[in-house]
This record gives structure tokens, sequence and C-alpha cells, in this order.
């Protein structure tokens, strides 16, 4: 079953380019590594978000990561809260809830009818949610067993 793992970082000022350069050396022949994609998600903070075939892919590339991480971790500022520097998780897919985009309507900044506002978001059923990027409205459908 599909897993993935997602690791937070918080990079040390002026240590960007070299924190992102450490990820594009990443041996992207890793059994079992479908895809991994670098989120920027705030002043010098990222996550990662890699996908794996497995679980199993998943544990046997742990000493690949942290052979990795040993390359760039002085890049890394401590996160707090006895995390060290990065706050990582995995798991494996949850049956049954996969988001799935129906390539459907698309408009700038203006939603979908049959979905709702933006305004009115958390009132939308499970069927029908909006995501938004860039402010590009997309119908997706939720699938719950």
């Amino acid at each position: 079953m599909t897993a993935f793992n997602v690791v937070r970082f918080r990079v040390k000022p002026g240590r960007e380019q070299e924190f992102l350069d450490a990820h594009k050396r990443v041996e992207p022949s890793w059994s079992g590594l479908v895809h991994a994609n670098m989120i920027k998600t705030g002043e010098r903070t990222f996550c990662i978000v890699a996908e794996w075939t497995d679980v199993d892919a998943l544990a046997k590339a742990r000493p690949n990561m942290i052979a990795t991480l040993d390359t760039f971790r002085d890049t890394l500022e401590d996160l707090g809260g006895g995390l060290g520097v990065t706050d990582p998780v995995s798991g494996s897919v949850v049956p049954g809830a996969e988001i799935v985009s129906d390539g459907g309507p698309q408009s700038q900044g203006v939603p979908n009818r049959e979905c709702g506002s933006k305004a009115d978001v958390g009132d939308l059923s499970p069927e029908c949610l909006l995501w938004s990027s860039k402010r590009t409205f997309r119908r997706i459908s939720v699938n719950v067993s």
C-alpha cells in the first residue's frame, strides 16, 4: 500500500540555497521512491513530501534519508520542543479516503457554482470541495468509504 513521509525543516538565515542544493543531489533511484516535492511553507521553513510504493520501501530508505540529512544538517535550526532539526512523520495511505480531482471547471478567482462559494467552504459536502491555488478553484471529489 502506498506510503508517504513528510519532514518539516527551518533553515538558518542565509542558508536556504545550500539547503535546497543538497536536496537536488538526492539520488532519484532510491528503491520504492515514487516522487518527492519540496514545499516552502514560510520564511525559512520547508516541508518535503515523498510518496513511496509502500511502508517497507520507506523504512528501507531511512539510512539514505539520514545520510542525506547529514549533508545539510548544519544548515538547519533546532525546531524546539525537543524535536531537534527535523519534524518527520510517515505512514500508509488510508484506503478509501483519497482526494481525487475531477479536472472540473476552473476560473481565476470565481468559484465553481456547484461547489458553493469561497465564503461557505466549511459547509461543503464531502463530495464537493474547493481547492485553491493562486486564486484558481477546482471541484474535487473526496472518496470516503
